[in-house]
């Protein structure tokens, strides 16, 4: 993904309202916590009364509607010119669960999942900026881990002087941290035809200590790759002293005996790397594979390459990018021998309109066998069933794009109040109330009185109707506060008092 330099507007948390803000590609932020800053209000009408820092905030729409779906909430990174940029949950509906715009300036965020950190559930997701040459997006940033409450347990860099590419981060058992750094190195590119004085992108994995921000472990593509694999063509003419990005990788994680398993994009490959000696194990795809890969099974331009549970294999089979290979994409599974060194096509997992994606992608294993798929540049998303069968399908408005798409259950509790806005209509008060990030809401309580420690005026009751729910307070009392309700109707938060102003 290429970000150009644009404006878009900046939202924050809380019931605050978020103004303007340049967006050019620039430093990384500093430190932060995962927590809102309130700032001015607009003037426009907001989307949501008791959050209008939201109002920009990109609408996801349901186009096939849950039918035998898993359970679990939708994870998505917005990425356009004229909405809000951060990480986004999303209920099977499309309403927004959770939101945080992430800092300025020239902050993007990529990649939000659900992971295990120290036995406990964590989110985790990249902020940064991201540039690149042939628009191939390379990033320079860092990984965010937050907990429960979305609060920042930590952040993890890359070791040295790099920082760390967006394309992937795995939490491993050990509780490491494996992901990319695009390293540019000087590297003589005659042979090829460029200069000798050129420069390489390399992909290098580290795996970092989360706790200590000890390196662990690292790889280099340049040690083990030649450059007569690439598919790729190397910049040239003026451009022709930019980094060659001959290897792209986008996906790393862990096989099932423990290998580190990759994938590199531009080579059309997907490697088995030994994790103490670094060693390639074997190489399945493209120009040098160590199998022979069945016609159905052939991919080319692919992302996020991961074994499932009962031992095959899935990726993103993008067959688009610098050329285009097939006329759609699709997630493909297959299983690998690595006795007969052939693979063996299981299935496909196909969009309903077909669509084609140049860039990005995801593709992942559901706990009931069906599958999850991001259509990456296309801003898709469908659940399919094991068999392929599409039983839920929506997507971000069509000028957006997420890098990556996934489905998980999560429970969130945010640390701060309900948010609450309130407006007279017709002579009573309408209440709009929300809690972003909560996710054990079942119902609104409004209730009102002549001061804030004296809401005895009367209460009334509606179940949660997404994101924000609105109730009507007859009449205009002095003061309104609203309450979130679990199921059993257990009071979860209390937002503040507000006074009605007519």
């Amino acid at each position: 993904m290429s970000i150009s330099r644009r404006n878009v507007l900046l939202g924050v948390g809380g019931a605050a309202v978020a103004g303007v803000g340049g967006y050019a590609l620039g430093r990384l932020p500093d430190r932060d916590t995962a927590r809102d800053e309130p700032v001015a209000a607009p003037a426009a009408d907001p989307k949501y009364r008791s959050r209008p820092d939201l109002r920009t905030l990109p609408d996801v729409t349901i186009t096939t509607a849950a039918n035998g779906t898993v359970a679990g909430s939708i994870f998505l990174t917005p990425a356009s010119g004229t909405g809000l940029w951060g990480p986004l949950v999303v209920d099977e509906k499309g309403s927004p669960v959770w939101f945080k715009k992430v800092p300025d300036p020239a902050t993007v965020a990529i990649d939000l999942k659900v992971q295990r950190y120290r036995n406990q559930p964590v989110l985790t997701w990249w902020e940064g900026t991201i540039g690149g040459t042939g628009g191939q997006g390379v990033g320079q940033g860092e990984f965010v881990l937050a907990d429960r409450s979305y609060r920042e347990i930590t952040r993890v860099r890359a070791a040295g002087t790099e920082q760390a590419d967006q394309h992937d981060m795995v939490i491993t058992p050990q509780n490491t941290a494996l992901f990319w750094v695009y390293d540019p190195i000087p590297y003589d590119l005659s042979a090829l035809g460029g200069p000798a004085d050129g420069v390489l992108h390399d992909g290098v994995i580290q795996e970092i200590d989360i706790a200590t921000g000890k390196k662990i472990f690292e790889w280099r593509a340049s040690d083990h790759v030649g450059l007569d694999e690439s598919y790729a063509p190397r910049p040239v003419g003026e451009s022709e002293h930019l980094p060659y990005d001959y290897f792209h990788a986008n996906s790393v994680g862990l096989a099932a005996d423990g290998a580190i398993i990759i994938s590199a994009r531009h080579t059309w490959t997907v490697y088995k790397i030994d994790r103490r000696s670094g060693k390639v194990v074997w190489r399945l795809g493209g120009k040098k594979s160590d199998f022979e890969v069945d016609e159905r099974t052939k991919f080319s331009w692919q992302h996020d390459f991961r074994q499932r549970r009962d031992g095959s294999y899935g990726l993103f089979d993008n067959g688009a990018g610098v050329t285009k290979e097939k006329e759609y994409s699709r997630g493909v599974v297959f299983k690998v021998d690595e006795a007969s060194r052939k693979t063996t096509f299981v299935a496909e997992f196909l969009h309903p309109d077909r669509l084609s994606a140049p860039t990005q992608g995801s593709f992942r294993e559901l706990a009931d066998g069906g599958s999850f798929v991001g259509w990456g540049q296309m801003p898709h998303f469908t659940e399919h069933n094991a068999d392929g069968t599409v039983r839920l399908a929506g997507h971000l408005p069509l000028d957006n794009q997420s890098y990556r798409a996934y489905k998980a259950e999560w429970t969130g509790t945010p640390p701060d109040q309900p948010a609450l806005g309130l407006h007279v209509d017709g002579g009573n008060v309408i209440v709009s109330a929300s809690w972003n990030g909560a996710t054990r809401v079942s119902r609104w309580r409004a209730r009102w009185g002549t001061q804030p420690g004296a809401l005895s005026g009367g209460e009334v009751e509606q179940a949660r109707t997404g994101f924000e729910t609105t109730l009507t307070v007859p009449g205009t009392p002095e003061y309104v506060v609203a309450e979130a309700l679990d199921a059993d109707g257990k009071v979860l938060g209390v937002s503040s008092a507000i006074p009605v102003r007519v």
